[in-house]
């Protein structure tokens, strides 16, 4: 039935004379998502407009389901487009459209028309009126309500025809690529993948990187935080993720210094090392799932301390969000029914009974002269035997 696709756009609309990069890098996304699946596909933009015209068979709801992950995405519209051969050919069509689409005719309706191409003999509203009368003659038991019809039939008439009715909720945001990138401190909880998933959708690409201490977690608890990354890059487009061995750093400083601040100053090397890659790899910032309050490691006064050791900056998506707006969004990306499998990672491995919640800096940094002989050859050699895992 369906021929194409519209593809409307919110933000990107009111960008200037930069507006072309965006729609291309738009283009660039919704080509890369349907490359991923069955059917072949033309993606073209005229006016304002994207469509993605199907030059195939394909899968309407896997088609869909593809674009529903592209960020940039307002509207998705499922299109019939026909040739102009006249006010009466397009009638029939229209009629046939309904035919097809609405089974059940006892609904209310509207017609919208968008004249784009104004050498068109009738005017938008001509068209909307002698259109509606049309319908009224094949399908009495339809009726007309203009400020709250079941079906808003839309006409734009452009180069051809296009009709549809049918709107489609995008995910909105920004299409990746557009916004730099930025180094996801992925582990395998609730929060990070949804910070991943919310940077993603302001425009920004994903490195990732991933902390692992055998034997004390497992390889399970690593092909966790895989499966994870998998579910972001749907969203995000393909993710390196940079698996570090962190025992050898964790258990120096577990023996060195005061058990109430072992979270903050692993943390703090966590950021170092992360920074390090994100430097290496040309990241602008790192990214992390922190929101206030929600753990020991996570009050203003932890916050601080870890990102004291930064110089990029640390973008927390999350930092406001409750619990329950962050499970919401997992659900919604399916993170997590994964993220809730019951494999420790190393956050969880080494906690103090009653860790510090509002840490002193500068205790914290005297305490970290204990480990100073050692660890900067021990971060050395967890950088170059690190893994990287290609995700997508």
């Amino acid at each position: 039935m369906f021929t194409a696709f519209l593809i409307k756009y919110a933000e990107i609309g009111v960008k200037g004379k930069n507006r072309y990069i965006f729609e291309e890098a738009l283009v660039k996304q919704i080509e890369f998502a349907l490359s991923k699946i069955e059917g072949q596909f033309k993606t073209r933009r005229t006016q304002g407009r994207i469509y993605v015209d199907a030059v195939s068979e394909f899968d309407f709801d896997e088609t869909v389901a593809a674009l529903k992950k592209v960020f940039g995405i307002s509207v998705i519209c499922p299109v019939v487009y026909v040739e102009d051969e006249g006010f009466e050919k397009l009638g029939k069509d229209v009629i046939n459209f309904i035919e097809n689409v609405y089974p059940d005719k006892n609904k209310t309706f509207k017609v919208c028309t968008r004249r784009a191409r104004k050498n068109y003999p009738k005017s938008s509203m001509e068209v909307n009126a002698d259109m509606g009368g049309i319908i009224l003659d094949a399908f009495p038991e339809m009726k007309v309500d203009v400020h709250n019809p079941d079906i808003e039939l839309n006409i734009e008439i452009r180069e051809k025809i296009y009709i549809y009715s049918e709107v489609i909720p995008g995910p909105g945001g920004m299409p990746v690529g557009t916004g730099g990138k930025a180094m996801l401190l992925l582990s395998g909880g609730i929060d990070s993948p949804v910070a991943g998933y919310m940077i993603s959708k302001r425009g920004v690409t994903l490195e990732a990187v991933y902390f692992h201490a055998p034997p004390y977690t497992s390889e399970r608890a690593k092909q966790k935080v895989v499966d994870l990354a998998r579910f972001v890059s749907e969203y995000s487009g393909p993710i390196n993720l940079h698996v570090i061995n962190f025992t050898d750093i964790q258990l120096y400083i577990y023996e060195k210094c005061p058990h109430d601040e072992l979270t903050i100053i692993m943390r703090r090397y966590m950021m170092r090392i992360a920074e390090m890659i994100a430097k290496e790899t040309e990241c602008l910032g790192l990214v992390t799932g922190e929101s206030i309050g929600q753990v020991a490691s996570q009050t203003m006064q932890a916050l601080m301390a870890t990102n004291e050791v930064c110089t990029l900056p640390v973008y927390r998506p999350l930092i406001a969000f409750d619990k329950q707006d962050i499970v919401d969004i997992s659900e919604k990306i399916n993170t997590y029914e994964t993220s809730i499998l019951p494999f420790e990672d190393c956050c969880t491995i080494f906690v103090a009974k009653h860790p510090v919640t509002k840490p002193n800096l500068k205790v914290i940094r005297q305490h970290e002269q204990n480990v100073f002989d050692k660890i900067d050859e021990m971060v050395e050699t967890a950088l170059k035997t690190r893994e990287i895992i290609k995700v997508q």
